[in-house]
């Protein structure tokens, strides 16, 4: 699936180009990483380096990328805010899933401007669940997800980031900002679920004080797990700016 959110990138590749994949390892399922692999070996000849925090996950897709034989890609552990990459010396930075979990996403960008050659390209693909479809939406489901995004914004992110990244973007000196809303079956009706669940339970776990709306929330999503089938098409916002 990962790789299918790549694929808006794919035609802007061109051989000789050095690719930048900002947060390519997903602790749910190393997706991210097969992605990168993907740019790898899109075009030819290609450099991508796929960037993380993970030392740990980066330490294993780094040996299932020499497994696969995939020798155009290398992985390194940094923080996205302080990128271990030259200056001016990136064709392309591609991000997934990642502005929606920072607290500041303009001093992310400009980070990805800075380590961009001039003309180069900004690839974002960013969430923004208050155009997600979950059917059905009942009682449990709404107050599970309203909770859960509560959570998100108490922890720094914004699960709306979707509707503000082409404002963000500009802000970071970018220019030639184009976005697209695109629909995605990404977790399954009760797999959804299972991940707020897990998410509000473990904020509850590590606070001092029982917040009445999460464990409220928790609760939703509780039954929501054990409730029947549905269908869930996630919104993500899919922008290609120019520094």
């Amino acid at each position: 699936m990962w790789e299918g959110h790549a694929g808006f990138v794919l035609p802007l590749l061109r051989p000789g180009m050095r690719v930048l994949h900002v947060g390519c390892v997903r602790q749910e399922d190393r997706g991210g990483a097969r992605s990168t692999a993907s740019l790898g070996t899109a075009v030819h000849p290609i450099h991508v380096i796929g960037l993380d925090t993970d030392v740990d996950e980066l330490q294993y897709v780094r040996r299932a990328s020499e497994l696969a034989a995939v020798s155009t890609v290398d992985f390194v552990a940094c923080d996205v805010r302080s990128l271990a990459v030259s200056s001016g010396s990136i064709d392309l930075v591609y991000a997934h899933g990642l502005l929606e979990r920072e607290p500041d996403p303009v001093l992310v960008l400009a980070e990805f401007a800075r380590v961009l050659k001039p003309d180069g390209v900004l690839a974002l693909s960013t969430p923004d669940w208050s155009r997600t479809r979950v059917k059905p939406k009942t009682a449990n489901v709404d107050a599970a997800l309203r909770g859960w995004t509560l959570l998100r914004h108490r922890q720094g992110g914004d699960p709306f980031a979707g509707r503000h990244v082409d404002d963000w973007v500009r802000r970071a000196g970018f220019r030639d900002v184009r976005s697209k809303a695109r629909y995605y079956t990404g977790d399954d009706y009760r797999g959804l679920a299972r991940t707020i669940e897990t998410e509000l339970a473990e904020a509850l776990d590590a606070s001092d004080d029982m917040d009445p709306q999460l464990a409220s929330a928790a609760r939703s999503a509780w039954m929501w797990v054990r409730g029947g089938q549905g269908e869930v098409s996630e919104c993500w916002v899919e922008t290609v700016a120019v520094r």
